[in-house]
């Protein structure tokens, strides 16, 4: 099982991709794309992040673990071996 997770953003919704899973919420509005991740700790996650309403890049907070409950997931099992997230547009 790989212990690297991808961050990325399509339309107005956020995406968490960890080995076969695939988590979806919605993004804020007016966010066009993560650029970094700054800081990963076992579900929450600082980002940088570029808003159409700003020319420069943002820092964001992003909490997993209220999300993955939401989703009937076990949050901490799940993020368990999840070592490192990277932002990646295909």
């Amino acid at each position: 099982m790989p212990d690297e997770a991808i961050l990325s953003s399509e339309n107005e919704y956020t995406i968490f991709k960890y080995d076969k899973y695939i988590v979806r919420f919605r993004a804020p509005y007016s966010l066009e794309r993560y650029t970094r991740v700054k800081k990963w700790d076992h579900g929450y996650l600082v980002v940088m992040a570029k808003y159409s309403h700003n020319r420069y890049d943002e820092e964001e907070y992003i909490d997993l673990i209220p999300i993955l409950e939401n989703l009937y997931y076990d949050a901490h099992e799940f993020l368990a071996p999840i070592k490192k997230v990277r932002v990646q547009y295909d």
